[in-house]
């Protein structure tokens, strides 16, 4: 650590650190909100999808008891063709989100397999793309959750840190600078009493 100049230009150098730390800790301290509060939107996100596909592949035994027969390929029945992944800007951070999805169901005699295939391909095309949905938000709030520990560790830098030895050097070089004019003073009395005398 450098050693604290005692100087008025420092102090003054100090109160201006002082002064920029205390305007900038509450635009931080905003970021971090807001960045948490999208990471819990993501979150809860997630959970709405994970809740959909668990209805949707529950659903599908009862609604189609059919499913059950193994003697039926179902084997890429339906398969992911593209998947199209963009870029929007969350509270200064760049977050994937999916724009378009692509599925391809396997071609398939109409009379070759039974008349719920239909349904079966329709289902698992939407299970499909709620999967997809379902990574590229886990990685937003992975991306979320690396954002707000940035900033978090920022605000308690400006907070814990930078604030608290800011004032403390502002404490000091006002002591420091308050003695010396007291030794100033004094000096100047103790002159003025040898001129007096001598």
């Amino acid at each position: 650590m450098a050693r604290l100049s005692l100087t008025k230009m420092q102090l003054s150098r100090e109160k201006a650190a002082l002064s920029m730390y205390r305007r900038y800790l509450p635009s931080l301290d905003l970021k971090r909100k807001q960045l948490t509060g999208e990471r819990n939107k993501a979150e809860q996100k997630i959970a709405r999808i994970e809740a959909e596909i668990a209805r949707q592949t529950a659903g599908i035994g009862e609604e189609i008891p059919m499913l059950a027969n193994a003697q039926i390929d179902l084997d890429k029945l339906v398969t992911l063709k593209s998947a199209k992944i963009g870029e929007i800007n969350v509270v200064g951070q760049r977050l994937p989100t999916l724009e378009d999805i692509e599925v391809e169901i396997a071609p398939y005699g109409l009379l070759v397999r039974p008349f719920w295939v239909d349904a079966v391909a329709a289902r698992l095309k939407d299970v499909l793309r709620l999967r997809i949905e379902q990574r590229v938000t886990r990685r937003q709030v992975d991306l979320l959750e690396g954002a707000v520990r940035r900033v978090t560790q920022r605000v308690n830098l400006f907070d814990k840190v930078l604030i608290p030895n800011a004032k403390a050097n502002i404490g000091r070089i006002d002591i420091a600078l308050g003695d010396l004019e007291r030794a100033a003073v004094v000096n100047s009395k103790i002159s003025k009493r040898k001129k007096v005398v001598g």
